[in-house]
Formats: C-alpha cells, structure tokens, sequence
C-alpha cells in the first residue's frame, strides 16, 4: 500500500509530522499519515452504529428522518477533528451519558421547552469542557468528586440505558426475539470468557471479534425479517443529501420558532453537566490506558502520547458547535472505546499493519463519515436502527455497572452509589447529587471534608484487600 503512503514520513521513535497550530497538531491525510484501507472499510460498515441514534432523536425531538440523518452527519464530520487536530482517538457518543440525558429532558414538555433545554445542556457542557481544557483543571475537577459518588452516577446511567430497552412499550417489546439474538451474539462475542480462548485459535474467529458490534448488526438484518419483527431493507441507490439549511433555520436556536434559551434553563442544565462530565472524565481515562498499552507493545516505534487536556479543547468545541448548529441527544464524546481498542489491537501487529496510530483511527472516521453519505448502507441498515441502538445501551449498561462497582472503594461506597443511583434515575442529577453529598457527610463524617479518599479499613473495609483475604 506504498500509493496510500505519507509525503513526510517518520523514523523510528519520532512523532508522527504534522504541522504546529496551537495546542493542537494539524494533521492530513496522504500527507502527514498513511490511509488506513482497512480501517477505513470498517468504519464504512460501523456506520450502521452511529446511525442508531437517529431513531431517538425522531421519538424524543420529534424531527423527521432527513434531518436526523443530517445531524449524524454533522457530528459525523466534528468526529475527524480529533485525529486531524493530534488527538489519536476514535470518538463517539458519550453513550453511558444518554440515558442521563434523555430522562432529564423527558420531564420537560416537547417542543420548544425540550428543545431549549437541550441547547443550554449541550452549550454549558461544552463550555466548561472547554474550560477544563485549557486550564488543565479536568482532573482536580473530578478528584474532588468522591468514589462514592462517581459509582453512582455511572451505576445509574447503567440501569437507565437497560430500562431504555426494557421499559414497557419501549424496544424490547416490539422486537423481542430479534433484540434477544443479537444481544446474545453481541455479549457472547464481546464478553464471553469461551469465546476468548476460541478466538486465540481461530485467525476467523479473531477477525470476527475485531469487528465489535458489526457481526450482531449484520445478523439482524437478516433475523429480523425473517422473524416478522421489522421488513427488509428496501435498498436505494445514490447519495444522501444532506438538510444543512432545515436543520439551521428550524432546528437550532437560530431558528425563529426556537431561539435562545433564557437563562433559568442554563442554571436547571448544571447538575447534569457536572454529572455528565464525570462519565466523560472516565472515557478519558480510558483512552489513556488504550493508548500507552498499545505504544509500549510497538517498543517505542511511534511517539504517541495521549493529552487529555487537548480531548477537553476538542470535545468542548463540538459540543458548542452542535449546540448552536444541530442540537443533538448523543453528545460529542470523547471515545468510541469498543473501536479503540479494535484499532489498537491492530497496531499493535507492527508498522507493515498500521504505520501510525493517527492513520488507523483517522481512516476509520473517514469510513464512517463516507457510510452517511452512501444511500445503499444507509437504506440497508435503516429497518434496524432500533435494534443497533438497544445493543448499544445494553453493551453500555452493563460496562457501565461494572466500571461503577469498581468504582466503590468501600461497603459504604457501595451503599451510598445504590441510593445515588436510584436518585438519579428517579429524581434526575441534582436530587442524586444532593443525596449523596448528605449521605457522604453523614457516613464518614469530619473526614469527608478534610480527606475523603483515605479510608479507616478497620471501620470501613476496602474491597481489595476484602477480596486479597
């Protein structure tokens, strides 16, 4: 793939070129990296993910197809600002985020009300992304916030996005057997400990696990029908066209019928931005673990480094942009963590494979932002949508339950993020970050003002060394 090559290349150990802008490193295709063939055909496939929100955006916003689509595509181009701007990512949704997000708005009248409370959401969100960012502030920001507290939310969100599924009337109900199957697949192959052994010996069974989701997605295409759950495709030819002026003159706070939102929703948005910001704070951290993993398993052969200061600039940007542009329930998150790792597992297998991490996770956006626009993948996947989305929330839920026990340090951690949990999920943020601020002051007392994180084990058993006895 020598055509598909850089102009500057990169000897051993040095950083991928690029050229100085700020805090950021430009970076552009066939220029400063090598386009990645395969990772660009897989993001043309994964699509089909990325599109599953557009079911959410027509039932909670009420806006047709044409211009749920051209929001995925506007997100879809905020997507390649990452790897273009020195940020080695692949960035998504902020997904355990959304059911958060979407109870919050569903006490909120439709209309114009819902409408404004998402703009001020996704603004204030952005701005104090923003701020963060270039402050360097995100991590005393979220060392402040205790475990107890950060388990709840993300135990929360967890519960949220499986009642997303589950809740009467809601998927699971119209499309029981096809969601069971693909879910069943969808766990199996991310999660099964059998599988795991299988796929070390299989070069099939690997490629099949690198693809994620991809391989539950394309069997309900096919069971779904057969089921007499959802009809099949009705595949079309050509190009989407993309609604920019509809979604600007009647869709955002540029739009006569919207317009800005008045300040009281800003303040009534603040307790979900701050819970929100401490899931995306955890995507961080993911990120960063991904990334140095792979860079010590290449031996030092590119100088790759994660900055989660310039992912803050970044990801306030796009929300600010979204906000004011295509206001849009998915968020403009920091990871895709499913497709970073497939991209670093990938990377790892050496230079002939990936020559730099930056072409990987850049081509596959490319890919993805390509699919939008391909009517014959948009119309193949677009009978199940919903399906894509509930093995997403489910994938999420139980990620995020898991991630949130562990978050609990202690049996009272642990108690406290249940109540926290079932608050936020009730009440909404602010109720949650009440309660457990109270639970928090009364449990551990004096302490929790003066050094919350340092435990009595004697009084408050710790779980590692629980689980070491």
């Amino acid at each position: 793939m020598s055509w598909l090559g850089p102009i500057y290349k990169r000897n051993h150990g040095e950083k991928q070129p690029f050229i100085p802008l700020g805090p950021f490193q430009l970076r552009l295709p066939f220029i400063h990296y090598r386009f990645e063939l395969p990772d660009y055909i897989q993001g043309l496939l994964m699509c089909a993910v990325c599109l599953g929100i557009i079911p959410v955006l027509q039932e909670y916003l009420g806006m047709p197809f044409e211009v749920a689509i051209t929001i995925v595509i506007m997100n879809g181009f905020l997507y390649l600002w990452h790897s273009h701007l020195g940020d080695p990512v692949v960035p998504g949704w902020i997904t355990p985020a959304i059911p958060l997000l979407l109870l919050w708005l569903k006490a909120v009248p439709e209309g114009v009300p819902r409408m404004h409370s998402l703009i001020a959401f996704e603004m204030e969100l952005g701005i104090f992304a923003l701020f963060l960012g270039v402050t360097g502030l995100a991590k005393k920001f979220v060392d402040i916030v205790p475990d107890a507290l950060k388990a709840g939310i993300l135990i929360g969100a967890g519960i949220a996005a499986v009642r997303l599924v589950f809740d009467t009337g809601k998927n699971f109900d119209q499309y029981p057997w096809t969601i069971t199957i693909a879910v069943g697949i969808g766990f199996y192959i991310l999660f099964s400990n059998h599988f795991k052994v299988l796929r070390v010996k299989s070069k099939v069974l690997k490629t099949i696990s690198d693809l994620g989701l991809m391989p539950s997605i394309a069997l309900a295409i096919v069971i779904a029908p057969l089921l007499g759950e959802l009809p099949w495709p009705d595949i079309k030819w050509g190009f989407t066209i993309p609604q920019f002026y509809t979604v600007i003159t009647e869709w955002s706070p540029f739009a006569e019928r919207i317009g800005w939102p008045p300040l009281h929703y800003y303040i009534s948005a603040m307790p979900l931005v701050a819970a929100i910001y401490v899931v995306l704070f955890g995507e961080l951290i993911q990120a960063e673990a991904l990334i140095d993993e792979a860079r010590e398993f290449r031996h030092g052969d590119e100088n790759v480094h994660y900055d989660a200061n310039r992912n803050n600039m970044i990801c306030g940007l796009r929300n600010i942009f979204m906000s004011c542009f295509g206001p849009d329930l998915s968020m403009c998150g920091p990871l895709w963590a499913a497709m970073q790792v497939v991209t670093c597992e990938r990377y790892k297998h050496g230079r002939e494979a990936m020559d730099s991490l930056f072409g990987g996770v850049a081509s596959f956006r490319l890919g993805t932002f390509t699919g939008y626009f391909l009517a014959p993948i948009v119309s193949l996947v677009k009978p199940i949508l919903p399906i894509a989305l509930s093995l997403t929330m489910l994938v999420q839920g139980y990620v995020a339950v898991r991630v949130g026990i562990l978050k609990a340090r202690t049996f009272n951690d642990l108690g406290v993020a249940g109540i926290v949990a079932a608050v936020l999920i009730a009440r909404g943020a602010g109720y949650a970050f009440a309660v457990g601020i109270v639970l928090c002051v009364l449990i551990y007392g004096k302490e929790f003002f003066r050094d919350w994180h340092k435990y009595d084990k004697e009084k408050d058993p710790v779980f590692n060394s629980r689980i070491s006895d």
